[in-house]
């Protein structure tokens, strides 16, 4: 019996799924398949009603000797109001911004008017992280991911970031740089 639980730990990706959807384990699973296949890391997800304990670390400490290395585990615990990412060890964790991956989870559930249930808005939430994971772990490794959800969102905030900038070179201009223009062309004109 422990060894068809083990055995069934390293093909799944998904260590506690009492949150999510067949179709999003399924989609979870072909992400996390797809990554190990490219870069030899796994990602595993904890997604539970359950109250974690404070530290999140050694709570996933339990599952260490049942899941592949290198590996990182996304916990996703919304009755305790907590997201995490824990990795084997600091090499993998320094493939990926922690913090960005948890953003992806948190916006998704605290939007509030979109009209998603619970249920959905956590399935969301933990697909769209999942996915973001393995794009940065793909990414740092120079690998391209075909199973993982596009991310517009990098899009749209680098679309903003050349409206801002632009926009403040023209106050900039319009304030500043066309009077000392004008003044510096007016000296250069009077010295003629």
């Amino acid at each position: 019996m422990a060894l068809f639980f083990t055995s069934s730990i390293l093909a799944d990706a998904l260590i506690i799924d009492e949150l999510l959807k067949p179709e999003v384990r399924k989609e979870i699973n072909k992400i996390s398949d797809e990554l190990a296949n490219k870069t030899g890391i796994k990602i595993f997800v904890i997604a539970t009603n359950d109250k974690l304990p404070a530290n999140m670390v050694e709570y996933t400490k339990r599952y260490d000797t049942n899941i592949t290395k290198p590996y990182v585990i996304f916990v996703f615990a919304p009755a305790t109001k907590r997201v995490g990412v824990i990795a084997s060890n600091n090499n993998i964790a320094s493939l990926y911004d922690a913090s960005e991956v948890k953003e992806q989870s948190i916006g998704v559930v605290r939007d509030t008017g979109d009209g998603n249930s619970d249920e959905d808005k956590y399935n969301i939430a933990i697909l769209q992280s999942v996915s973001e994971l393995a794009d940065q772990i793909a990414k740092s490794k120079n690998v391209k991911m075909t199973t993982t959800m596009p991310n517009e969102t990098h899009y749209i905030v680098n679309a903003l970031r050349v409206l801002i900038w632009s926009g403040a070179l023209v106050v900039l201009w319009i304030f500043g740089g066309r009077i000392l223009f004008y003044k510096i062309f007016k000296r250069l004109r009077v010295g003629k």
